[in-house]
């Protein structure tokens, strides 16, 4: 099988890459090289064919997709970024790029995408009331920030909710710009495989981290940032009161999702787009990470700051039971273990 992978010498596109080899399979990666993500030219996995350019080119594109089997999309823009100036440049490299390659796939008769889709795009997760009802809240109030109020309220009742596992069924809520953009490329995606006989699946990841963590941007995850404030000799800052749920899945683990969803693609699947959550099956609070991280350093502990940023949610815990049901994925990197190896482990940009 012949694959191509965007984004293929990124974070997450390199695993992707090496997994693939792994099973033998004929693999291209196409990626832009872009000298803010990329300050030295990175290696590749032997045998990989590399191709230099943008997925926003058309012309690029008809030429990586040629003799294509299925194309694993990781090329993104990620993360919350500064502030909503930056979206012009999410739009461009995630909605726009995206259907660039939808198009080249149409003239090219390629008919299998695995898109590499985010937890971001349903805003808060699952909550439920006092009743144990299912319960969707608005934004969180900027009064009760202030006060040092976190979770989220009823938004009839008032009442704070108690977080709950989201499932790929929840209504989607983006809540900032690059969810909103994640969301833009499903819809993209789901409209490609509806119209054009295509079959496509979106893996929404959860936390992701581990070695190749891109390093000191704007763009970098939370455990990024903690590791190089530990590397400085810092205490990692952790913002609100720790106490955020997330589900931090090691890169291994979705590297191995996109194999999977990749095999499904092309052994033929009965829905044009089916979406699936790729989280880990424990859920950890941002502190607990911090404080985890700190322990394998020996310290610093973190500071827990109470600062809050408006477009952040406050719990987002995946069910990956649909994968696992369908699929057979199951995470294998033990959460103790993982942080480990990504302490000890270079980063991108060391």
């Amino acid at each position: 099988m012949k694959v191509l992978v965007t984004g293929g010498v990124g974070f997450i596109g390199s695993h992707v890459v090496a997994a693939a080899v792994a099973r033998g399979w004929d693999v291209r990666a196409l990626d832009s090289l872009a000298k803010d993500l990329h300050p030295r030219r990175p290696t590749v996995e032997s045998g990989v064919e590399l191709m230099v350019g943008d997925v926003c080119d058309p012309d690029v594109v008809a030429r990586a997709l040629d003799g294509v089997s299925v194309v694993l999309h990781q090329s993104a823009k990620v993360g919350m970024g500064l502030d909503f100036s930056d979206a012009p440049a999410y739009v461009h490299n995630n909605d726009f790029a995206t259907a660039v390659l939808l198009a080249g796939m149409v003239r090219a008769g390629a008919g299998r995408l695995v898109l590499a889709s985010s937890m971001v795009v349903y805003g808060e997760g699952a909550y439920r009331g006092r009743n144990g009802e299912l319960v969707r809240p608005g934004p969180r109030r900027r009064e009760d920030l202030e006060a040092g109020i976190f979770d989220s309220r009823d938004p009839e009742t008032g009442e704070l909710l108690v977080p709950d596992m989201v499932t790929e069924d929840a209504v989607l809520d983006p809540r900032n710009v690059y969810a909103a953009s994640k969301v833009a490329q499903e819809h993209l995606v789901s409209a490609w495989a509806n119209t054009t006989g295509g079959r496509a699946i979106a893996l929404r990841y959860h936390n992701v981290y581990g070695p190749g963590m891109p390093k000191d941007t704007p763009y970098a995850g939370v455990a990024s940032f903690f590791r190089s404030a530990l590397y400085r000799g810092e205490p990692p800052q952790v913002f609100e009161d720790g106490l955020q749920r997330r589900s931090f899945i090691h890169v291994g683990d979705v590297a191995e999702a996109n194999i999977v969803a990749a095999q499904a693609l092309y052994a033929g699947i009965h829905e044009p787009f089916r979406a699936y959550n790729v989280g880990a099956d424990q859920v950890h609070t941002v502190g607990e990470v911090a404080r985890t991280m700190c322990a394998i350093n020996g310290g610093p502990e973190p500071r827990i700051t109470g600062e809050y940023r408006l477009g952040d949610v406050r719990h987002v815990t995946a069910s990956s039971a649909r994968i696992k049901a369908e699929l057979g994925w199951v995470p294998r990197r033990g959460f103790v273990d993982g942080m480990a190896e990504f302490m000890a482990k270079p980063l991108r940009g060391d």
